[in-house]
Parts: C-alpha cells; structure tokens; sequence
C-alpha cells in the first residue's frame, strides 16, 4: 500500500512566508540548531548567528593563533585566507560544535569555532590546489564530505559553458580522496535516511545524480550512478533537502522555484518566484553556451533572490528556511511534512 504523498496539492503560500534578519550579505548556507538558532554563512567572511529572539551577531573568521607569527612574516600568509577573498559557502556541524564551511572564495575546507578562530583543513588534494570548493557534509560515521564545482578559473566559465570536471571527495579514515568526477558544475550533496545513496546536484546538468554507498576495508567509495529524476530540472539546481516522506526538495537558482522530486521521481514546483521572460532567456543560453553575467542577473526573483539552499528547522522540523545568494534576509514557511533529521553535532 502506498501512503499519500504530504506534498500531494501543496503550493507554498505568498502570504504565509515570514522572514528572519536583516542586512544579511549571501546567506547561501543556513545551519538550525534544535533550540531554533540559526547560522547563515555571511559574504563579510564568517557566519551570521541568529538567536532565537531574532537578536544576530556576525562571527568574523579569525586565523588560529598558531598561524600568527607566519602572517607577521608574510610567508605562508595564512591571514590572506580569511580577509582578502574569503567567501563562506556550505556549512556544517562539526561533532563538537565548531562549523565545517567550505570557503568558495579561498578554495579551502577550514573549520571555525563559535567565537571565531579559524583553521584551513585542506587546500591540496593529490599535490594540487583542490578548486573551487562548494559544499561540505558530515554523516553518522564522522566522514566528511566535499564537493568541488570545478578546477576551471574562472569558475563563471565553467558555469557558463557546462565544463564537467567537478569531483566529490571524502575525509575518512584513509584522509582525503577522490571518490567521483566528472560532474556539471558540483554543488550541494544529501544522503538519504539510511545514507545508502548519495544525492548529487549537478548545477548546469541541469540535473541530480545519486550514487550508491559501497563499503569495504579500503573505505568508502561511489557506485551505481544514475539521474534521479527529470534529466532537465527547467532550471539550475543549487540546494536539496530530504523531508521524511522521502520527497527531495530542491531550489532552482536564478529561475528562482522551488521544487520536490517525490520518491517516484516526478517533480513538483511548489514555489515559483522566477520572472518568466528572464528565465526563458537564461535556459537558452545556458543551452547554447552563450550565457553572459548580465543574463544571470536579469533573472531572479523577490523572496529569496538566486533562491540558493533549503534548511527543515523548529522544534518539529517542519519550518523551512530557504537561502539565497542576493538576498539580505531569510525568509521561511511551514511544511506540511517534516524534514528529515540531519548529523547533529554532540554537546560537550
């Protein structure tokens, strides 16, 4: 017997959308904690904390101290890394708290504690510079998962001609390693509730892949791949989420909906927030490797600008938070399923 979809007739309603913040610069990443604070990566380089009673405070990243005498010296400045180009994109909890955040500015991992203190975990992968990094996860087995959108600098090129050397690569017990290449454009990744598969945006796919977990003594690798749903989104997908009935719901940015691929492999738009003629325009061009930047900013909505990732929080997992990459606050609405429980972090 198969049980009715949550999503089956729902649209999200204008007038119900609330909005959390104010002069937020990028919010793409948002991170809920279980009380209902909120952690927006910020443009300014670090991340936005927003309590409860809806007071903020901006946590700038801060190199660690041991760093300190090497950026006096200049050599190896590793101050650099944190205030020229900085640019905090995906987040997660670390186990103890402190915040994972691939920085797609300065091409690194680094983890930063709640005050501030910032370190680089990586920047090289095989002897080379690791690219552009994009978004981070950590699952129930401590490994850390990367995506890199491309090698290609600029990476406006790559986005804009559909290059596919994006890579997926895991932190385990065998340290850091390719584990699948070969993507359009890498960027938000989700497991499932069992974390069986791994669910893949391919940005200028414009589609999601997964792939199949597969365990052995020489650590995890990445199988079975295929298109989860439609080959073409009608849009560029960004960030994805899992609610618990197993739909996932995905942000298409710059078209600006958001949508779900049910269990079935349908899409659903739930939110459509796209200027038509702009997104139109943008497709086409996208289509025949012609897209100009201009093109890219004429399409965008009024919600949730470049409509970027989607974040289940509250007590009940049912309340949604969208980011976006131009928007200055976070706007939010209720679900009528829950999210699916995301790795928290252990309190000390």
């Amino acid at each position: 017997m198969t049980l009715p979809n949550p999503l089956d007739g729902f649209t999200v309603d204008r007038a119900q959308i609330r909005y959390l913040g104010q002069d937020l610069q990028r919010p793409e990443c948002i991170l809920a904690e279980r009380d209902g604070t909120l952690w927006a990566a910020d443009a300014r380089g670090g991340v936005t904390r927003i309590a409860v009673d809806g007071t903020q405070r901006f946590i700038g990243q801060r190199s660690d101290a041991r760093f300190a005498q090497a950026a006096a010296d200049k050599s190896e400045d590793f101050e650099a890394k944190f205030t020229q180009g900085t640019l905090p994109n995906g987040l997660a909890f670390a186990r103890n708290g402190d915040i994972l955040i691939s920085n797609f500015g300065t091409d690194v991992l680094e983890v930063m504690t709640r005050e501030g203190t910032t370190r680089t975990l990586y920047d090289r992968i095989d002897g080379q510079p690791i690219g552009k990094v994009n978004f981070v996860l950590r699952d129930s087995r401590e490994r850390i998962w990367l995506t890199i959108s491309t090698r290609v600098n600029p990476w406006t090129q790559a986005a804009a001609s559909r290059v596919r050397d994006g890579y997926i690569a895991v932190v385990d017990a065998h340290g850091l390693r390719v584990v699948a290449q070969g993507f359009y454009f890498t960027n938000e990744i989700r497991l499932d509730a069992r974390e069986e598969w791994l669910y893949i945006v391919e940005t200028t796919g414009p589609h999601i892949t997964r792939m199949r977990l597969q365990e052995s003594e020489r650590g995890v690798s990445l199988v079975d791949r295929e298109v989860y749903g439609p080959a073409h989104l009608g849009g560029f997908p960004d960030g994805i989420a899992f609610d618990a009935h197993g739909n996932l719901w995905c942000t298409l940015v710059m078209v600006d909906q958001l949508i779900a691929i049910t269990p079935q492999g349908d899409k659903r738009v739930l939110l459509d927030d796209g200027d038509p003629a702009s997104s139109a325009n943008l497709l086409r061009r996208m289509a025949n490797q012609t897209l100009r930047p201009e093109d890219m900013q004429q399409a965008r909505g009024t919600i949730a600008p470049w409509m970027a990732s989607i974040t289940f929080g509250g007590a009940d997992l049912r309340t949604v938070y969208v980011g976006s990459l131009q928007g200055t606050r976070i706007p939010y609405f209720r679900a009528p399923v829950a999210g699916l429980p995301m790795v928290h972090w252990m309190e000390r």
